[in-house]
Parts: structure tokens; sequence; C-alpha cells
């Protein structure tokens, strides 16, 4: 007889409306004006969903230079340096630039405290493309990135009195709140953003999995291992308490020896994680458990975003 197990599902959880509309971007594309479209990075972070597009003709590259003149080319939903788009359009290179309209949120707000002759200190991490794409924004030395409380110690502005800062989207809520105050301890007279830089579907799921913690004996997070919203939620587990947080691709990559004996499961999912791998994962589990499934909802994400206009004109 198969063990009792209670899964206590994550709401809001996977897809949010950047990644949603992302990869409508590239569907649309390919509708558009067919196969092949190459889009530069990844366009989420997801494998499953990257595989999916390859397979109805998306070409994914790491760089401009390995795109032809005469296909299109997206830019992926982290968003890309000031350099890529003028490189694509030096080339008369036809472009749809899929920077989810938060991420782009942050690059104006870094371009009016340049403009008014502020520079920038950005909280995130160093090589994420959501990084390397917003400090691209701005010319070299214009913004000085910190990842940690001990890198705020160390950064050294041109002028304390003349700063400000933004922060990367898909940051941990607490870890961002707590490098803000030692900012602010250091330098004052920092300014901050007018509306938090941290993305509402990263603060919506790390508070889901906030509030299901105590009730669970082991996390499960549904996502890539390059997704970093994905992995701040296994971080948030973590620290609300979890004895066993993982992050999983797929049903495939659960540790069952890990969970035995759990007698309740917390299940979510990254931004850019689909809901079929969230059924997958608990398809996995009914063949192993009598399930009872409990949701826990902690808000209600009704946001969409409009695809670039481009694609909205007939061809």
């Amino acid at each position: 007889m198969k063990p009792e197990l209670t899964i206590y599902l994550a709401a809001p959880r996977g897809f949010c409306a950047g990644v949603d509309r992302a990869i409508k971007v590239v569907e649309m594309a390919l509708e558009k004006w067919g196969a092949p479209v190459f889009v530069r990075h990844e366009i989420v972070h997801n494998r499953y969903v990257v595989d999916g597009l390859r397979d109805k003709g998306a070409v994914f590259v790491e760089s401009l230079a390995d795109c032809p003149d005469d296909r299109p080319v997206v830019f992926s939903a982290h968003g890309v340096a000031k350099s890529v788009p003028a490189a694509a359009e030096k080339r008369n290179m036809l472009y749809v630039d899929a920077t989810c309209p938060l991420v782009s949120k942050v690059h104006m707000e870094a371009e009016r405290h340049h403009r008014d002759g502020l520079q920038m200190i950005m909280i995130g991490h160093k090589g994420h493309p959501e990084t390397i794409g917003t400090m691209g924004q701005l010319p070299e030395g214009a913004v000085l990135l910190v990842e940690t409380i001990e890198d705020v110690a160390q950064v050294q502005p041109d002028d304390p009195a003349r700063i400000a800062f933004i922060t990367q989207t898909t940051l941990s809520v607490d870890d961002a709140a707590d490098i803000i105050a030692a900012l602010k301890t250091r330098f004052p007279v920092i300014i901050g953003p007018r509306k938090e830089d941290i993305c509402y579907a990263t603060t919506n799921r790390q508070a889901a999995v906030r509030e299901i913690a105590p009730k669970i004996d082991a996390l499960l997070v549904i996502g890539a291992p390059n997704s970093s919203n994905s992995r701040r939620l296994v971080e948030v587990g973590e620290k609300s308490g979890c004895a066993y947080a993982q992050l999983v691709e797929r049903a495939t990559n659960i540790d069952w020896r890990a969970l035995s004996g759990a007698h309740a499961i917390g299940i979510t999912a990254g931004a850019s994680a689909p809901e079929i791998l969230i059924e997958e994962v608990l398809d996995a589990f009914r063949e192993r458990y009598r399930l009872q499934v409990e949701i826990v909802e902690t808000a209600t994400e009704n946001i969409s975003f409009k695809v670039p206009r481009i694609l909205r004109e007939p061809a």
C-alpha cells in the first residue's frame, strides 16, 4: 500500500508575465518570418522551454556574431547592453527586443540617474545576463556592482554624495533588503528606486515559499540551475526552516531517497518553469504516494504585457 503524503503547492508559481511574453515573441517571430529565427542567449532560463522553441525553428546563440544579417534575431527576456542593438542596427539586422518590461524599467531608472549626474550602484549577481545588460546601459565605470553586504564596505564611488542604487529583478527579497540597509548606513544620501526593482513575480513566489515552509519536511523548486529566481526560492526555503530544499529541473531529477519518511512536501516553480513540468512532478509523486494536494495561495497575479509592435503589425 502506498504511503500517504501531503503536498503543499505554492501559488503563485511558474510562469510570470515577462516570461510568457518572451516566449510569445519567439513563437510570433517564427509565425511571421518563418524559421530560422535567431535568439541571442536562452530566451528564458529553462531547458524544456528552450528545447521546445528549438524544435519549432529557433536557433539559440550567445553572440550577435553568430547570427546572419538576413534573419531576424530576438534579444532574451533578461535584457542586453546598449551595444547589442547598436551592433544589430549597424548590420541592418531585423531584431525584436523581448526584454521584460520590468527589467526595462530598471534600465530607464539607471539612465535617468546618470543624466542627473549620479553614479549607480547595482545590487546583482556578477555574470548574470540581466546584470550584464543593465550595467551595459551606461558607459564603463558608471555602474558599480555589489553582490553582498561585504561588497558594500569595499565599494568606492567617485562622489559618495552623488550616488543612487538599482537592483537585479530576481534577487532574494530579504538579502536585497539587508544590502540596501547597509548601503543606506554607509551612504545616507543614496537615492533608491521610486518603486522597488525586485519584480512582483519574484516577491510573490518567495512569499508563498515562506508561507508553506513551517508546514513541510522538504521543499522542491522546479526550475533550471541557471535560473536566478529559482535558486533564490531554494535559499528562501532554507532560511525559512526547510530541512531539505532542492532545485529540480524535471521529475527525473528528484532524489526519492532524500524524501523518504517525509509526510509533507512543498512544491513551487521558478518564473521560467512551465506548468507542464509541475504536473509531471505531481504525477511522479502520485505513482509513489496516496496524495493529498493543498494549494497555498498568497497572491493573485493578473498582469500581462503586450508583445512589441513589430510583431502585431501585418507582415
